[in-house]
Order: structure tokens, then C-alpha cells, then sequence
């Protein structure tokens, strides 16, 4: 008799192919009714009776996961690099591991968060903003097409209403110092190709070996060397209790005050008053983030009028591979669990 398999996330089809052998396969949670369109009630009732559930964006609090494991649950994913959806707790209560994904999205941020330094490094966001809202622009020509014969084009006099006054000019990352707070999958990532910009790496991070960190030609430090000695802070903690908060003013107050902080983790980790406070009283020169405490943001939050702060909608981790490394691990996983092996990748609780 086949297994029961209820799936709210895609798998690669040559995977699914041999699961199907296994499994009766039922759709759920957000793979049937889409993105952002499913209740913790509806996962719930959809899931209930099947041996395994594999969950991704959807929510599975301590009452499901014990109404399913009672209905007869003996596998459970959530295809997430942090599983964050579920309640740990009452999983391991009912003698269940949990499979998830870590870095599955690891490249998709990383290429993201290097495109957040260039960003606030060369004021690449305020200054194309500033044109497109009609700063800095000549008087409107007849025709765009006929241009003068000049060879050395410049935007004009270098006076107060020059974009370069304005915006300001930058600076390379060529020869910085890049401080990676957490060396995870994808503070390593980051690394790597910070590493290719010419950036000099310090990583702090207490749960890593110092050789695995220098094994990449960064150099493993502890927190007060980090802080005080990055030029670029890159925020890149777990989401777990004892991280709450853990970026405040006192991590500000042992920066440099030319130093900038990039945050692509989650905003849980930054104390929100303290970091604001930062900002606007010069403490560190800048930020750039893709992650908030209230999401959307509020329209009125004091980042957005700030002009030394890069912001973007929480799209670092969204690419359209991601998916796929995302529905190859857990495939995998589902897979060894049908074929009894042990499976790879466990979520181990984090105080």
C-alpha cells in the first residue's frame, strides 16, 4: 500500500517521479491556491491523515503539528532555509526530526547583498531615484537624438547643483574591510565573492571553526575586532532567541562611523529604536536593508526619508532558481526517508 503525501511545495519532476511509486500525492497549502492565499486553518484540514507533510511558506503551529501527528504524520518538511513557520517545539514533542532546506537560497541573497553594498557605496539607488524624479535634469530639447559634437560629455559645472554634491561620489569596495557577523552558508557566500572585489574578510562567528573561515582567506575575529575594524558590517545571524536584539547600540557605538551595515538576515536581529537612532545621529554613516520588522513597512517609518539608507522590499532571497535548490533538497529528503535512509539536512533546535 502506498504512503500518504501531502505537498504545498514544488519538486522537480524526475524526483517526484520515483516519490510517486511511494506516495499518493495530494496538493496543498499554497502550491494549489498560491502564494499568500492560505490560512493556517486550511493547511491544517488539508494535510491532516497524511504520513508525510511537506510544508513551504505555510504555518503549522503546536496544535497542527499535534492534530497531524495524531492523524498519523511520521515525516515532516518545511522547504525554508530557516524554518521559522513551525513550532520546533511541538515537533520534537510528538518524537519527530524536522527536514528543511538550509541554504537553498544562499546565492540568491549573496549576489543580492553585494548589490546592496555597491548600492550604498556609490549612492547608486539615491542618485538614480533623484533622476527619475527630475533632479539634476537639462531643459527638455526638441529632439533627443540630436546631440552636440562633444567628445568629454559631463553633467556640468561641479557647483552646489551638481548630482555629485547632492548625492555624493562614494567609494570603492576595493581594499575594505568587510565584517561578516554569522559565517553560515550564506555569510560564506558572501564572502567569497566580496573576496573577488579586492575587500579584505573578518568573520565573526562563535559556532564556526576559525580554520573552516580561513580555509576561504577570510580571518576568523572576535566581536569587538569585527566591529571596530569593518568598513561594511554584513548582518547574516540565525533567527533564534538569543539573536534577538543582538545588533543594538552598543555594536553601533564600537563601529567606525564611516562604517555602513547591510542586513539581508531578518530585521528580528537589530534592535529597531537603536539602529534608527544610529542613523540619524551619524554614529555609522549608512545602511542598507531588505528586511523590516513590520513588512510591508509602514509608510511611516523614519528609514524611508533617510537619505544614507538603502531599502528594498525584502527580495534578496527571490529568485526564480530558488525553487529549484529548494525543491531538490527536499526532495531528496523525502526520498531517503521512503527508501529508510538517514536523511541529510535536520533542523537542530536553536536557543
Amino acid at each position: 500500500m502506498k504512503k500518504k503525501l501531502a505537498l504545498c511545495t514544488p519538486i522537480p519532476e524526475k524526483q517526484m517521479e520515483l516519490i510517486k511509486e511511494y506516495c499518493d500525492i495530494t496538493i496543498c497549502g499554497e502550491l494549489k491556491h498560491g502564494k499568500g492565499n492560505v490560512t493556517e486553518e486550511q493547511t491544517k484540514e488539508e494535510c491532516m491523515g497524511n504520513e508525510l507533510v511537506v510544508l513551504g511558506d505555510e504555518y503549522a503551529g503546536a496544535d497542527t503539528i499535534k492534530a497531524w501527528a495524531e492523524a498519523g504524520m511520521k515525516f515532516m518538511g518545511v522547504a525554508k532555509g530557516t524554518p521559522a513557520t513551525v513550532d520546533h517545539d511541538a515537533i520534537a514533542e510528538v518524537g519527530l526530526e524536522l527536514s528543511y532546506t538550509p541554504g537553498r537560497n544562499r546565492v540568491a541573497v549573496a549576489e543580492f547583498n553585494i548589490g546592496l553594498m555597491l548600492a550604498a557605496a556609490r549612492r547608486i539607488t539615491l542618485s538614480s531615484t533623484g533622476l527619475q524624479k527630475g533632479e539634476h535634469l537639462g531643459e527638455p530639447v526638441a529632439d533627443i537624438y540630436d546631440v552636440p559634437d562633444v567628445k568629454n560629455v559631463i553633467w556640468g559645472p561641479l557647483d552646489e547643483n551638481h548630482p555629485f554634491i547632492d548625492y555624493g561620489i562614494g567609494f570603492e569596495l576595493y581594499g575594505k574591510t568587510l565584517g561578516i557577523a554569522g559565517y553560515g552558508a550564506i555569510g560564506r557566500e558572501v564572502a567569497v565573492r566580496a573576496k573577488a572585489f579586492g575587500m579584505e574578510i573578518i568573520a565573526y562567528d562563535p559556532y564556526c571553526p576559525a580554520e573552516k573561515i580561513e580555509a576561504d582567506g577570510a580571518k576568523s575575529v572576535d566581536l569587538d575586532t569585527m566591529l571596530s575594524q569593518s568598513d561594511m558590517v554584513s548582518i547574516h545571524l540565525p533567527v533564534i532567541p538569543a539573536t534577538k536584539g543582538m545588533v543594538n547600540k552598543d555594536w553601533f557605538a564600537k563601529m567606525k562611523p564611516t562604517a555602513y551595515v547591510i542586513n539581508t538576515a531578518r530585521a528580528w536581529v537589530i534592535e529597531q529604536k537603536d539602529f534608527v537612532e544610529a542613523l540619524q545621529n551619524k554614529t555609522i554613516a549608512g545602511a542598507a536593508i531588505d528586511v523590516f520588522w513590520q513588512e510591508p513597512v509602514p509608510a511611516n517609518h523614519p528609514l524611508l526619508s533617510m537619505r544614507n539608507v538603502t531599502l528594498t522590499p525584502h527580495m534578496a532571497g527571490l529568485t526564480t532558481d530558488v525553487d529549484g535548490w529548494s525543491g531538490t533538497m527536499m526532495g531528496d529528503e523525502v526520498t531517503a526517508y521512503l527508501k529508510g535512509e538517514p536523511r541529510k539536512y535536520i533542523w537542530k533546535v536553536q536557543k
